[in-house]
């Protein structure tokens, strides 16, 4: 059994210790196993860690949940993601409250160059499921990975549209993947395995609970480039996902209704709030986040861009390598610069049309 993995999933179950705390602990004290071995009057020491969080470390005896944990994804070839690896999602790392761990079962890039979250109301209405289909019908060809929640409404019809047009598609859900709700969606799940995945931080046999899913939708909003609203009330799920995206500085869009519809107040809201940029096609949608060019010519403007100065051809080289964008301070590490010389030459190359920017200072060619 991988001994660093146990301590890695057992400190998610200590009580009182949530994402944020885990990671100030793994901070200071090195490693995930050195949480677990440091003495109580040391861990006092750690900003934020007081007597009963102490306590709840050095008493709690869970290591046993993390093995049954370990059986458990290794019988059902789940892959674990642990927030320093470097297979863990690059957008999703740079949100200050993302997973210590995720739970990953599936076969596409979770660095896709391109990710779009679609979500709404479970009450879809035929307008919305029409304008699910036309939105995804309209990226078919743009390479981009479909993230949502599984849920009922728009969620499952912006996965059936995935698969249906041929695009990747990931359903983040709000409980362990022992089990799938709602289990009338299992055979859509079976189907997304194929051709995307289902993520989670949850483990195996969780209760299922109201709270779990706004946890669920932080790892879609982190997750995402953007998030679409499609149909939702003025309040709801949907909503509480745009929400974390506007504040992960995520680019938020919504498709406009009448007023009078129930299933329109929530989007109708965001675009009134300036929160939401407004979207009827997926035509909008690409001019809006600069995808409309295709990955070809943009090789070919690096190809034919010769002035480049030998830290810009660093940088380019850099960004070769990748199959998706790359958050700046990894650019900076490979790069070998300084975040202010390498803030520099990215502006210069953006500028000269040789790479792009994407939320959460995230960087391709």
């Amino acid at each position: 059994m991988d001994k660093d993995l146990l301590y890695k999933i057992g400190l998610t179950f200590i009580d009182h210790v949530g994402h944020i705390t885990s990671k100030v602990l793994i901070s200071y004290c090195g490693s995930a196993e050195a949480v677990f071995k440091e003495k109580k009057q040391n861990l006092l020491k750690i900003p934020d860690i007081g007597e009963i969080t102490a306590e709840a470390i050095v008493k709690q005896d869970i290591l046993h949940l993390a093995e049954k944990e370990i059986k458990f994804i290794d019988r059902n070839k789940i892959t674990p993601l642990f927030y320093l690896d470097k297979a863990y999602p690059l957008r999703l790392k740079q949100c200050a409250d993302c997973p210590v761990v995720l739970y990953y079962k599936g076969n596409t890039n979770l660095d896709a160059e391109r990710i779009v979250a679609i979500v709404g109301t479970r009450n879809a209405t035929d307008y919305g499921k029409k304008m699910c289909s036309n939105l995804v019908e309209g990226l078919k060809d743009s390479g981009i990975l479909i993230v949502s929640g599984l849920a009922y409404g728009i969620d499952a019809a912006s996965h059936k549209a995935a698969l249906q047009y041929g695009l990747p598609t990931v359903g983040v859900v709000g409980h362990g993947l022992d089990s799938i709700y709602p289990p009338e969606h299992n055979n859509l799940a079976q189907k997304m395995l194929d051709n995307g995945g289902l993520l989670t931080d949850f483990t195996s046999e969780t209760k299922l609970a109201p709270e779990n899913f706004p946890k669920r939708n932080r790892i879609i909003a982190g997750l995402s480039d953007a998030v679409i609203v499609v149909e939702s009330k003025a309040s709801g799920g949907a909503i509480i996902t745009a929400d974390i995206a506007f504040s992960y500085n995520r680019e938020v869009f919504a498709v406009p209704g009448r007023n009078e519809d129930i299933y329109s107040q929530g989007c109708n809201k965001l675009i009134r709030q300036n929160k939401a940029g407004l979207i009827q096609s997926a035509d909008d949608l690409l001019s809006s986040l600069g995808w409309k060019d295709t990955k070809k010519k943009k090789k070919t403007q690096v190809q034919l861009f010769h002035d480049l100065k030998p830290q810009e051809e660093t940088i380019v080289k850099v960004l070769q390598t990748q199959t998706g964008p790359m958050h700046i301070d990894d650019i900076a590490i490979q790069a070998n610069l300084s975040p202010g010389n390498l803030s520099t030459h990215l502006l210069t190359l953006e500028f000269a049309g040789i790479l792009k920017s994407h939320p959460g200072k995230m960087y391709s060619l």
